[in-house]
C-alpha cells in the first residue's frame, strides 16, 4: 500500500520540478549544482525561507504601525475616533442589512411615509450608517506609511543594487549565460524580501481596509508571487529585478500621496498625485513594455529561445500588463475629476463616501437631521470625514 501510495505522490513531484518545464534545453537541474561565486545557483527549497520571514515582516508592521505611524498621526492632527454614529433605528437597520444599502427614490419615500421622516433626513441616515463600518481615518494612515516606507526603502535598495549591476545598462545581460548565471547576497537578499513582502500582504489583505478593488489586488499579489517565485526558480531573476524595481518607484509615491490626504495637506496631495501619475504612466505603459516586455519575449527568445516555463513567465507578465492599463484608466478618471473640481477629491476604489456625498451629509446634518422628528430621533453631528481614495 505505502508503495502504491508513493508512486503517485513520486509522479506528481517529478512532473512539478520537470526540468523539461522549468530549464532550457540540454540543462538540467545537477548542472546548477554545481559551484558558483556567492550563494551559487537559485534553489526551490530557498523559497520555503520567505514564509517565516513574511511572518516577521508582519510583525514589524504591527509594531511599526503602533509605536511609529500611529504617534506621528496624532502629532499632525489625526483624531484617534471612529466615523460618527447613525442614531438607532430598528426599521432602517433592518432595511440597510437585509434589503439595500442604497435605497431608491421609492424606497425612501416609503420609509418616510412609514417613520414620518422627511426623504433628506433618512438618506442622510443611510450615508452615515454605511460611513459607520469604515475604518477611521488613523487606521488608514497607519496602514498607508508602513506601505511608504517599505516601498521607498526596498526602491532605494534596489536602484543601488541595480545601479552597479551590468544588465541594468544593457537589458540583453539578462540572458547571456543563461541560466548559469551566479547568485549574489545583494540580489538574494532583495529577492527573498521583496517576496515575503507580498507574501505578508497576501495573508493581510484580509484584515485590512477593503477596498473596491479587492479581487483585483488579490490577484495583482497572486501575479506577483507566481512571477518572483518562478523567476527565481528557473533563475530569470535578472529581468525580475528590473521588474521590481520599476513598480517600487511608483508605489511609494502613491502611499506618500495617500498620507497627504488623509493629514488635510491638499496642495501637497495633489503635487505628490500629478507626480504619481507621470510615474505610473511612464513607467506601467511606457517603460515596461517596451522595455521589459520587450526583452522577455523577444530578445530571450533570440538568445536562449522559447521552453515551457517562459510562456507561463511571460503570460504572466502580460496578466500583469493587463492590470496595468486598468489601474491606468482608474488614474485617468481621477485625474479628470481633479481637473474638473481643482482637486484630487477620491479614488474610484475608494473606502468611504465621495466628497460630493460628504458635502450632501453636512448640508443635512445641518437642516434636517437636526430637526426633531415626530418619534423624538435624536440630533446627529454635522461633521463628517475628509475623502478618501484607496491604494493602487
Amino acid at each position: 500500500m505505502a508503495t502504491a501510495a508513493q508512486g503517485p505522490l513520486s509522479l506528481l513531484w517529478g512532473w512539478l520540478w520537470s526540468e523539461r518545464f522549468w530549464l532550457p534545453q540540454n540543462v538540467t537541474w545537477a548542472d546548477l549544482e554545481g559551484p558558483a561565486d556567492g550563494y551559487g545557483y537559485p534553489r526551490g527549497r530557498h523559497i520555503l525561507s520567505v514564509f517565516p520571514l513574511a511572518a516577521g515582516i508582519f510583525f514589524v508592521r504591527l509594531l511599526f504601525e503602533r509605536f511609529i505611524a500611529k504617534p506621528c498621526a496624532l502629532h499632525i492632527g489625526i483624531e484617534d475616533s471612529g466615523p460618527y454614529q447613525a442614531q438607532p433605528n430598528a426599521i432602517l437597520e433592518k432595511v440597510f442589512v437585509s434589503i439595500t444599502k442604497y435605497p431608491d427614490k421609492k424606497r425612501l419615500e416609503g420609509l418616510s411615509k412609514q417613520l414620518d421622516w422627511n426623504v433628506r433626513k433618512i438618506q442622510c441616515w443611510f450615508r452615515h450608517r454605511r460611513n459607520q463600518d469604515k475604518p477611521p481615518t488613523l487606521t488608514k494612515f497607519c496602514e498607508s506609511m508602513w506601505r511608504f516606507t517599505f516601498y521607498l526603502c526596498i526602491f532605494c535598495y534596489g536602484i543601488r543594487f541595480l545601479w552597479s549591476s551590468p544588465w541594468f545598462w544593457d537589458i540583453r545581460q539578462c540572458w547571456h549565460n543563461y541560466p548559469f548565471q551566479p547568485l549574489s547576497s545583494g540580489l538574494y537578499y532583495y529577492y527573498i524580501m521583496e517576496l515575503a513582502f507580498y507574501w505578508s500582504l497576501m495573508f493581510s489583505q484580509f484584515t485590512d481596509i477593503k477596498r473596491k478593488d479587492f479581487l483585483i489586488m488579490f490577484v495583482h499579489h497572486l501575479v506577483t508571487i507566481g512571477l518572483i517565485s518562478f523567476s527565481y526558480i528557473n533563475n530569470m531573476v535578472r529581468a525580475g529585478t528590473l521588474i521590481m524595481c520599476l513598480h517600487d518607484v511608483s508605489d511609494f509615491l502613491l502611499e506618500a500621496a495617500k498620507l497627504a490626504n488623509y493629514a488635510k495637506y491638499q496642495r501637497l496631495c495633489d503635487t505628490l498625485f500629478v507626480i504619481f501619475s507621470a510615474v505610473f504612466m511612464v513607467t506601467r505603459l511606457g517603460i515596461y513594455p517596451f522595455w521589459i516586455l520587450n526583452t522577455t519575449l523577444f530578445e530571450s527568445w533570440e538568445i536562449i529561445g522559447p521552453y515551457a516555463s517562459w510562456w507561463l513567465l511571460n503570460g504572466l507578465l502580460l496578466t500583469l500588463q493587463v492590470l496595468h492599463v486598468i489601474w491606468s484608466y482608474l488614474i485617468a478618471r481621477i485625474a479628470l475629476k481633479a481637473l474638473i473640481r481643482g482637486k484630487v477629491s477620491k479614488d474610484d476604489r475608494s473606502d468611504v463616501e465621495s466628497s460630493s456625498e460628504e458635502e450632501d451629509v453636512t448640508t443635512c446634518t445641518k437642516s434636517p437631521c437636526d430637526s426633531s422628528s415626530s418619534n423624538g430621533a435624536n440630533r446627529v453631528n454635522g461633521h463628517m470625514g475628509g475623502s478618501y481614495w484607496a491604494e493602487e
